[in-house]
């Protein structure tokens, strides 16, 4: 009885400073890491995060937002993301896609009314308007859009703002990334840095 008991002691003992032990380990390799990322790549580690002209912290460069009244319309001085089924639009906490298939009705419908809605704005035609601007991406949060639609509102966003359309298009020029690795992937626009450093200009 006695030895059973030491035997299960000792058993106990021995998980209990392997609990201490992992419990250390993997404290310290939590801060070590934020440490590394803090030093290396502060940016990242803290979220991307973007600041307004005012140094006010107004988003994420990863999170894609709404330009829109609360009535849901575009807001004209601003490019326009693509649609979003992530909760009410860009909830960071509802991400995902509609996961309707290209055959259903509710979505042909939706992309034909939004087409028209989007082609009669920018002032082109419905067959001028990109399959991403009426479409939303599987997360439900990019930020980013095609240059093909970027290019249809640079007009619009020049007239409200007061700029020229050669400012605009550098601006976007500026806020398009390529490939991934040179191959992989589409060019792509962040909507939200451009905005934002659109509304630094004015």
């Amino acid at each position: 009885m006695k030895n059973i008991l030491s035997l299960n002691l000792r058993a106990w003992w021995a998980g209990f400073k392997a609990i201490i032990v992992f419990t250390v380990i993997v404290i310290v390799y939590t801060f070590v890491m934020t440490g590394i990322g803090q030093l290396g790549m502060s940016d990242q580690t803290n979220g991307s995060m973007i600041t307004n002209a005012n140094g006010e912290v107004v988003g994420s460069s990863l999170i894609g937002q709404s330009f829109t009244d609360a009535d849901g319309n575009a807001l004209p001085q601003y490019f326009q993301s693509r649609p979003s089924a992530a909760g009410d639009g860009y909830d960071a906490t509802a991400s995902g896609g509609t996961n309707k298939g290209h055959k259903d009705a509710d979505l042909i419908k939706s992309v034909k009314e939004l087409r028209k809605q989007i082609a009669k704005r920018e002032g082109v035609s419905v067959k001028d308007v990109p399959a991403d601007a009426t479409t939303s991406s599987s997360s439900g949060l990019d930020p980013h859009i095609s240059p093909e639609y970027a290019a249809i509102q640079v007009k619009r966003v020049a007239k409200e703002r007061g700029l020229s359309q050669e400012k605009v298009e550098q601006m976007v020029k500026d806020h398009t990334t390529g490939r991934g690795l040179g191959f992989l992937g589409d060019p792509a626009v962040n909507v939200v840095t451009l905005n934002n450093d659109l509304d630094k200009l004015n």
